[in-house]
Order: structure tokens, then sequence, then C-alpha cells
């Protein structure tokens, strides 16, 4: 049975956000990468660093953290996985759903890569729902 490298991911980021951890250690795929790429560029992390150890690669990201000492800790953001190895879902372009109004994101896996909903929306293509980010 295969591994599910972006349920992996989402958990580790997750986990990481939940025990207040500054960094996260992913292994690093072409996959993993580019969700990276999408969640850096959408403001869902500060910083993303590759490191090779032996000859493994891997990428070290920087959680965006709301430091507030005396109040409850309230995490950052919220990831989701929705298509998964057992139950694959698909959707068009008009089906893609929209998260908080137009506030989060989905990332698809599309035939041009993958991309956020805004760019699979404005582009007019469909594709595997991977993921939510509130």
């Amino acid at each position: 049975m295969g591994r599910d490298t972006i349920a992996d991911i989402i958990t580790s980021i997750r986990n990481a956000d939940m025990n207040r951890k500054r960094t996260v250690r992913i292994t690093s795929t072409n996959l993993t990468e580019n969700v990276v790429k999408i969640l850096l560029r959408d403001g869902f992390i500060e910083n993303v660093r590759k490191h090779q150890e032996r000859n493994k690669f891997f990428l070290i990201l920087t959680l965006r953290h709301k430091r507030n000492r005396k109040g409850p800790y309230r995490n950052t953001f919220y990831l989701k996985r929705v298509s998964r190895p057992g139950l694959r879902i698909y959707s068009n372009y008009q089906g893609i759903p929209r998260i908080l109004g137009g506030m989060g994101s989905v990332i698809l896996s599309t035939s041009h890569g993958l991309m956020t909903d805004r760019e699979a929306r404005r582009e007019g293509i469909g594709g595997e729902i991977l993921c939510y980010i509130w």
C-alpha cells in the first residue's frame, strides 16, 4: 500500500501548529514542493528552506504564528484533506467549492499542475480536489 504524501504534509503542519512549533521538517518530493509553494504564495507559511542530509532532501517550513501568551492558543490556519487514495474527489471549474466565501483556498491537481481554486476558475480547468486551507 502506498503512502499518502499530502496527508503526511497536512498532519505534520497541523501537529506542529498545535504544539506551537516554529519549524516543520518534511521530505522533499515534486508534489510536496508544489504544495509548499502554494502555501508560501498564499501567505500561510513564512519561509521554506531546502536541506540535504546524506543523499535525502528535506524541506524546512517556518510557520506563521500569532503569539499571545495571555490568552489561549488558537490555530493560525486549518488544513483538511479532501481527496484521498481510497476516494478521489474531482470537480469541474464551476463546481469548485469556495471556502469561507473565498477567504480560504482549495488546492487542486489539474492537467496544468497544482493550482489554487482561483487560478483554476480563471483558466477554466477542473481537477482533483486535494485539500482545503482556511
